[in-house]
């Protein structure tokens, strides 16, 4: 995944900025070697375009997980459980 190109003094092409769109999500996710993050930052602090999506998937991400966090009412929870028993119960009278 490493790239040996030096972006430095140019614009990145869109086929570098499409490799790079598809590591954002496994760098955010640090699912990335040092070497590959290190490569990712170095692109996104040279490509305000890329850098810009990076903070939407950000923020997309830390918004879902914040959502997923929140627990249920009890009266909810208890009306799913009920519900759930009474199709495993169904289930087991038709085995």
């Amino acid at each position: 995944m490493t790239q040996s190109h030096d972006h430095s003094h140019d614009e990145p092409s869109d086929s570098d900025c499409a490799d790079y769109l598809e590591r954002i999500v496994y760098f955010i996710d640090n699912e990335l070697d040092e070497a590959d993050c290190s490569v990712v930052r170095e692109h996104l602090d040279s490509c305000n375009p890329c850098l810009e999506k990076y903070q939407l998937q950000s923020t997309v991400k830390s918004v879902v997980a914040r959502s997923c966090s929140e627990t249920a009412p009890n009266d909810l929870r208890e009306r799913v459980v009920l519900r759930l028993r009474a199709v495993q119960a169904r289930i087991s009278e038709t085995d």
